[in-house]
């Protein structure tokens, strides 16, 4: 049979003192007017009897609950974004609150049966997340709900938190010009003439605007652009090797993502290609894979534990509507060489 839960009043009784005054004391009020000695007594007498503060309770006093709603798509269930939920559950650790995570698949049916599963356990706001940014669609919540947005935009809830695909996508090229690459360099997974009239997101978009821009900037033409709707190794493979085919062997290359570039690597090895003796490659994701590949791939990472941290931030602190750019670090490995 469980032991009885330790009470306030359990508490004062060992300590000696009345439940207001260790009340006062274990909510950490600074006007106590109780002595050392008391404060001592109290916390003591806490730890001896293992008293937990109930919080289903005090949420009736304060109307804080000190629970956050965390409800994604895929985050939880895959490895590639989990770092948008180990960022926020240590910020929410660090702030004495607590995460409850709800998965929907991305099924709009199982988000309006999510956010009744977290308003129902009274939360203090709630996070929607995505794995890839995105708008995202969110079924009506009750007026006076703190809602931000985590890799994802919503027209309803202005405050969202999201990666600088706009700088990440200049810093790609600035890696290879810093390394001497001017001529030769081709474009995987982004062509703007193929996908005039398709649309993946205002990231990938922000993205491609980096690129573009500091492409030009520096005077620089990209020597062949290959579209790749779907940004998997499949595609990159693909599309390396039909530059391969067609005579078309670039000397640097800039992958819109890791995955297309594992599969540029594939082609490469496949024609007896170096990287990065014959072809440097710049990414972006930092997705695992990326670490694994031989040579390791540098890639600009998406900041995603950063990110996380943000929203439970922003979110503890009312919400703050407007866009909140988080930079994307550069994670260096060995895939630019030095053009000769």
């Amino acid at each position: 049979m469980a032991s009885k839960r330790a009470t306030l009043a359990d508490v004062a009784r060992l300590a000696g003192l009345s439940p207001t005054a260790a009340s006062m004391i274990l909510n950490g009020r600074p006007d106590t007017r109780l002595s050392q000695d008391a404060h001592d007594r109290v916390n003591a007498a806490a730890e001896a009897l293992g008293y937990r503060p109930n919080v289903a309770a005090r949420g009736l006093r304060t109307d804080k609950t000190l629970t956050i709603g965390f409800i994604s798509d895929l985050v939880a269930t895959t490895r590639f974004a989990s770092g948008l939920i180990t960022g926020a559950l240590a910020a929410a650790e660090e702030a004495g609150h607590v995460v409850l995570v709800v998965e929907t698949g991305g099924d709009p049916a199982r988000e309006s049966e999510a956010i009744g599963a977290v308003l129902d356990r009274q939360v203090d706001g709630i996070i929607f997340a995505t794995m890839r940014a995105r708008e995202l669609f969110v079924p009506d919540i009750p007026a006076g709900t703190t809602a931000v947005m985590l890799n994802a935009t919503n027209a309803k809830h202005p405050t969202s938190v999201l990666p600088d695909e706009l700088a990440g996508g200049a810093r790609a090229v600035e890696l290879l010009v810093e390394a001497g690459h001017r001529e030769g360099i081709a474009l995987l997974g982004q062509n703007d003439d193929v996908e005039k009239d398709l649309f993946r997101s205002a990231t990938v978009a922000r993205r491609v605007a980096g690129i573009r821009g500091a492409m030009a900037g520096h005077g620089l033409e990209f020597i062949a652009e290959e579209s790749i709707w779907l940004w998997e190794p499949e595609g990159g493979y693909q599309a390396m090797r039909s530059l391969l085919d067609r005579g078309v062997v670039p000397r640097a290359l800039v992958c819109m993502n890791d995955r297309i570039a594992f599969g540029a690597y594939q082609a490469l090895s496949e024609a007896g290609l170096a990287i990065p003796d014959d072809v440097s490659i710049v990414s972006f994701d930092n997705d695992e894979l990326a670490a694994y590949l031989r040579p390791g791939l540098t890639t600009v990472a998406l900041p995603h534990e950063a990110m996380g941290r943000r929203a439970v931030e922003l979110l503890l602190a009312g919400g703050v509507a407007g866009e909140t750019l988080i930079p994307m670090p550069v994670v260096t490995r060995a895939s630019i060489r030095a053009a000769g």
